[in-house]
């Protein structure tokens, strides 16, 4: 491949747990970018014609899994733009091998702010019965694989999407579109 050719796959891929902002984030992100977005829980979604909770209840998790992992590789082989993840995603060792080499974001949050976003949200099948230590356990599982697999950390704690869309774009160096403009004052020093 020449330097002029553009990488395969998307030019960004967001991880982190639900609640995070994931797609919020991404379809700003594939606003400013002028590209399309891809959410792969939406796209397991659309192919089993019911909400992920229906597919946790009526056939598993480890169901779900297999459904993801597929999902995952279909978007990462045919989407150019901006891919978010499901929160398990990374839980395969598989997607993990997949996702070396890409723009991988991991948008983190603690989980005070999880919580406050997520609450007693019962469309999350992993989040039923005691969120806030629920979704800890969670991260204490996933949160290794999610630094694993990312070229950078963005923190989503008090910060609004179009920030954290902000430090994504500073942190990966990529520019926007021309005509959209930052709509932060540029003082992003962590990310």
């Amino acid at each position: 491949m020449s330097a002029q050719e553009p990488a395969a796959g998307p030019v960004v891929v967001l991880v982190g747990p639900m609640g995070v902002g994931k797609t919020t984030v991404g379809e700003l992100l594939a606003e400013r970018l002028g590209t399309g977005f891809r959410d792969s829980d939406a796209d397991i979604v659309a192919a089993q014609d019911k909400p992920v909770s229906d597919i946790f209840i009526e056939s598993g998790e480890e169901y779900f899994r297999e459904l993801e992992r597929a999902a995952v590789r279909t978007a990462v082989a045919e989407h150019p733009g901006v891919l978010a993840l499901g929160g398990g995603a990374v839980l395969d060792a598989s997607t993990r091998e997949l996702l070396t080499g890409l723009p991988v974001v991991y948008l983190s949050v603690e989980v005070g702010e999880a919580v406050k976003r997520v609450g007693l949200n019962t469309a999350r099948p992993l989040l039923v019965v005691n969120p806030r230590k629920q979704w800890k356990e969670l991260m204490d599982a996933r949160r290794h694989h999610y630094t694993d697999v990312a070229r950078v950390v963005v923190a989503t704690d008090d910060r609004t999407p179009e920030e954290v869309a902000d430090a994504v774009l500073d942190a990966l160096g990529l520019k926007q579109n021309p005509g959209e403009e930052s709509r932060t004052s540029g003082k992003e020093k962590q990310v």
